[in-house]
């Protein structure tokens, strides 16, 4: 235990240090205590890992979505400074670009999004290395990639960043690594090869060019796959209502999950549509394909794992260069496809699986908690409805979630989400959930009255009529009721003439809310995130100015530092 005296210091020492600093702080004195440890035993020789590199800096940039990218990027910079090398950390979105040609050592670790795109934090950075108008000659570089196997441009951000900077100049410090779900492991073993790669002696030892894709993906050993049988479908809006939303409960046996993760599901192809495919086609049913190293049946190929629901414009490009027809850039269904540009013969249905991509998964954020509802997984489904071509269409996941009726058994996997967590049961949680945002709120009341927890709980929610559109609604009444809930505030735009959105609700109650953040709340926000989670973290902006009289910079400080203390967090979509 330290004096008093001692004590002070290191508060003051605390207090006076930036984030980078303490990092700092905390490997030299690891550093320190390795040597105590060590300092009885005989003398060895230093293991590689033990080795310290005389390189001065490391700029370690990230850009990530759900949190994971910064996770990793902030643990290399741990390891890096135990080698007493000075490794910065900073998001791509705050990353100044004309820093760029000044690096000599930068390690980029970047997610994959949607259609194999950066994540909104890395769009800057990603559009100014593709513009070419300069040079990285002294760049030495790395790319660390986190994707998911199960989607068709695996890692493609990852790469795309990774042979631009080799095009600009730069060299390879070290291969790209592309990683799955389950990345911690590979994340060790990559930056360890980073580390002897810098050498003792700070000349790099650059890798030797590589061509195309670097790195074959693992099979990934994350996802375990459940077999689940459907407990339960009901539909939450009321007669009337302009929206459809499904509460589906499903049980499974041992299934592990925590509030905030999400359930993965990959979708099946309409049996009709699939039919109508085959009725263009005098392909047999049965015939087998091989597609990943698996023998199907034609039909199950297009009803269980191809996407022929609106084909991305790549795939539209392949097909057209199959047919040898000149066809527009577009996104278009398989079954129109073939209907205006028919394979010039059943020969090509082959090639045609060969161009196809498999159905990506779909996510949906877990609207149950393991404490209350054991054995089961329970999810939140907005029936999606759009017009394409002058038609009303229906979302392929939602729709195929929708139709599933009580017994309907149907597959899954755990989504997990550790940058969406709950507090400890002391702290506050502040939620803010319009429309199907309200799931993993549903998750977090329901875990924290069944472990009694003693913080408090404060709900946004938000949807179009109270009458149809007040989602569990008698569970949120019941948690107010009893405690669970300590504050319930309710949105619903179009109940009056000006419309009202959850934003405007908590800015009339801006000066408790801000109270609560000022004495350790955390606040979370799932559901849409354009305009939505947008016009919330504006609001929020505006709370935190007016109620805690601060300017504009020290109001965008006070919401970083939520952030860095991982008291604002969200999941949106």
């Amino acid at each position: 235990m330290l004096s008093p005296y001692k004590l002070k210091i290191v508060h003051d020492l605390v207090a006076s240090s930036t984030k980078e600093e303490l990092i700092w702080v905390n490997g030299y004195l690891a550093g320190l205590l390795s040597q105590q440890e060590t300092s009885d035993l005989p003398a060895v020789s230093p293991t590689p890992a033990a080795v310290k590199s005389n390189v001065g800096k490391v700029t370690i940039v990230y850009g990530t979505e759900t949190g994971n990218s910064k996770k990793v990027a902030t643990d290399f910079a741990l390891k890096a400074k135990k080698r007493s090398i000075n490794a910065k950390v900073v998001s791509l979105d705050q990353y100044r670009l004309t820093d760029l040609a000044k690096e000599e050592y930068l390690l980029a670790v970047i997610s994959t999004q949607g259609e194999g795109e950066p994540p909104s934090s890395a769009k800057k950075f990603y559009d100014h290395i593709h513009k070419n108008g300069f040079k990285l000659e002294k760049l030495k570089f790395g790319v660390f990639a986190l994707g998911d196997t199960s989607y068709p441009l695996f890692c493609k951000a990852g790469e795309d960043v990774d042979a631009q900077l080799e095009k600009l100049g730069g060299k390879r410090l070290i291969d790209i690594r592309k990683c799955d779900v389950d990345y911690e492991s590979d994340a060790e073993n990559w930056f360890a090869q980073v580390l002897d790669k810098l050498g003792s002696n700070g000349q790099a030892n650059v890798a030797a060019p590589v061509q195309g894709v670097v790195i074959s993906p693992k099979k990934p050993t994350g996802k375990k796959i459940y077999n689940g049988t459907v407990l339960t479908s009901i539909l939450l809006n009321d007669r009337g209502s302009n929206k459809e939303t499904f509460h589906i409960e499903i049980g499974a046996d041992d299934i592990e999950y925590q509030p905030g993760d999400s359930l993965g599901v990959i979708p099946e192809n309409p049996a009709h549509l699939v039919d109508s495919i085959f009725e263009l086609l005098a392909i047999n049913r049965d015939e087998k394909f091989s597609f990943r190293n698996e023998q199907l049946s034609a039909y199950d190929l297009l009803k269980k794992k191809l996407n022929i629901f609106y084909l991305p414009e790549r795939v539209v490009g392949k097909y057209a260069a199959l047919v040898g027809q000149e066809i527009p850039a577009s996104r278009i269904g398989l079954h129109e496809l073939l209907r205006i540009y028919p394979l010039k013969n059943n020969n090509q249905f082959g090639d045609l699986i060969g161009i196809l991509e498999p159905i990506a998964p779909r996510l949906y954020s877990i609207s149950s908690s393991p404490e209350a509802h054991s054995g089961e997984v329970h999810i939140t489904v907005a029936r999606d409805k759009f017009r394409f071509n002058e038609e009303w269409k229906h979302g392929l996941c939602s729709d195929f979630l929708s139709q599933l009726a009580v017994n309907n058994e149907i597959e899954f996997y755990i989504h997990k989400n550790n940058q969406f967590r709950l507090p400890a049961d002391d702290r506050d949680v502040i939620m803010i959930g319009p429309g199907t945002g309200i799931a993993p709120f549903r998750s977090f009341l329901a875990h924290r009255e069944a472990a009694g927890a003693g913080g408090r709980n404060w709900l946004f929610f938000g949807d179009q009529h109270f009458v149809t559109d007040f989602l569990y609604q008698t569970e949120l009444q019941n948690w107010v009721e009893t405690g669970v809930l300590s504050k319930l505030n309710v949105a619903f735009s179009r109940d009056q003439k000006e419309k009202v959105y959850v934003q405007h609700k908590m800015l009339g109650q801006g000066k408790e809310l801000y109270e609560w953040l000022q004495n350790g709340a955390s606040l979370y926000v799932c559901g849409a995130k354009d305009p939505m989670s947008v016009d919330v973290e504006d609001t929020l902006m505006q709370i935190v100015q007016k109620f805690g009289e601060k300017t504009i910079e020290q109001a965008v400080q006070f919401v970083e530092q939520l952030k860095d203390e991982s008291r604002y967090l969200k999941d949106v979509y």
